[in-house]
């Protein structure tokens, strides 16, 4: 016998939140990351800071509200982990067929694993400002692998992709080829651009606009003030104005005209705020080229270089040690990708030259340099014979221990 469910449910979480107040309707707020689990630090084992989504929690919260014929989501995540996401997916897409009518709110962005949950909902609302987001599965590998491993690998990611399509398509109707495509491509679509590929189904014109701005890297996004942190190895496209001091949450009307601002001595763009808060030193030195310069396009494309410099650290960063990516970002000597690897090549020269150097201080300690040469051979043929080979050997060996014993 099942237990009857309270018309009025309210469940709060950090990150989001389920409420409906007559058993009939309920509205669920997604404003996370969506991960099977607390993500942790690899190198610290303690849990990383940030607004995640889990899947044991949210299951679990859903089934307070399965009763609700109509059920409202309202989105901004840059989703997270593809199994989740698609187990989220499922356990909505059943809702819907026993009855529930699914809607979703793209208040900010629906990227990756968001927007696979999006897509359950038979009807999507995007403003003209939101952001969908869709591309294929990637994971990260440790270790060494063979050619046949790897292929493997291959097969298990391609498989990850056509569940994704598969998602996409019963959605959108678009061909399979299609999808691919624009999986392969990271595909972003503004509101407008997700309706007229049938990825939303309303666009809400007369919402509310909903600011959106990226921080100067392209790492994170500013939805409505609020700021979130992209998933490694993903980045903001160009056209995100970035944040600025004065206003965090810049209008998005115009949404492919860059935030700066400026003076007459020569205007500097504000996409370094977070440049400037993170490593100063260099800031000032992009600001003093762009002020030489005397315009605003060498400011962006000196802002443009330093981004890239970063994003090629991040590309490598896993081959070296935590201190020397630091270092090469922010250090005193801060320095591009090329040049972190050819540091790391000299220390690796420089710990096998001491390696060798320690080998022949050992060796000269030991002794082993006065242990004399083996006498000349006795037999008239002038080769030795095996028992004065071994004699020597053995005589060689005594002479070796004794002076490691008086060391």
């Amino acid at each position: 016998m099942s237990i009857p469910k309270s018309p009025c449910v309210s469940i709060q979480r950090n990150v989001y939140s389920m409420a409906t107040t007559d058993g009939n309707s309920a509205e669920i707020v997604m404003y996370g990351d969506i991960y099977e689990q607390q993500p942790v630090d690899w190198w610290t084992g303690k849990p990383i800071e940030g607004q995640y989504i889990l899947l044991s929690d949210f299951l679990a919260d859903l089934e307070q509200i399965s009763n609700c014929k109509e059920i409202t989501i309202r989105m901004n995540s840059y989703g997270g982990d593809a199994g989740v996401s698609n187990t989220i997916h499922n356990r909505l897409r059943e809702l819907a067929r026993n009855g529930a009518k699914l809607t979703c709110v793209v208040d900010g962005v629906a990227m990756s694993g968001g927007s696979l949950i999006m897509c359950a909902c038979d009807t999507v609302q995007v403003n003209p400002s939101s952001l969908i987001m869709i591309h294929k599965c990637w994971c990260y590998i440790w270790g060494g692998y063979n050619a046949d491993e790897l292929r493997q690998q291959a097969d298990q990611q391609e498989a990850w992709d056509k569940m994704q399509v598969a998602i996409y398509k019963r959605k959108t109707g678009l061909s399979e080829t299609v999808l691919s495509h624009m999986m392969a491509d990271t595909t972003y679509m503004t509101g407008r651009e997700a309706a007229e590929k049938h990825f939303a189904d309303e666009v809400l014109e007369d919402a509310e606009p909903v600011s959106i701005a990226a921080s100067a890297d392209g790492r994170s996004l500013f939805v409505r003030g609020r700021q979130m942190h992209m998933a490694p190895g993903m980045f903001a496209p160009d056209h995100i104005p970035t944040v600025t001091p004065e206003d965090p949450t810049p209008d998005v009307a115009n949404i492919n005209t860059p935030v700066v601002t400026g003076s007459q001595e020569g205007g500097i763009s504000m996409t370094e705020q977070e440049l400037r808060e993170q490593y100063p030193d260099l800031v000032a030195q992009v600001e003093a080229n762009a002020r030489a310069a005397g315009n605003t396009e060498a400011v962006s494309a000196a802002v443009q270089a330093e981004q890239k410099r970063i994003q090629d650290i991040d590309a490598v960063a896993c081959l070296y040690s935590e201190e020397m990516v630091r270092e090469a970002k922010y250090g005193d000597k801060a320095c591009t990708a090329q040049e972190l690897c050819y540091r790391a090549a000299q220390a690796a020269a420089q710990k096998g030259g001491k390696f060798l150097n320690d080998l022949g201080e050992d060796a000269q300690a030991s002794g082993t340099a006065g242990v004399g040469a083996a006498a000349p051979p006795a037999n008239e043929g002038g080769e030795e014979t095996p028992e004065q080979i071994r004699a020597q050997a053995k005589a060689d060996m005594k002479a070796f221990q004794e002076n490691k014993e008086v060391r």
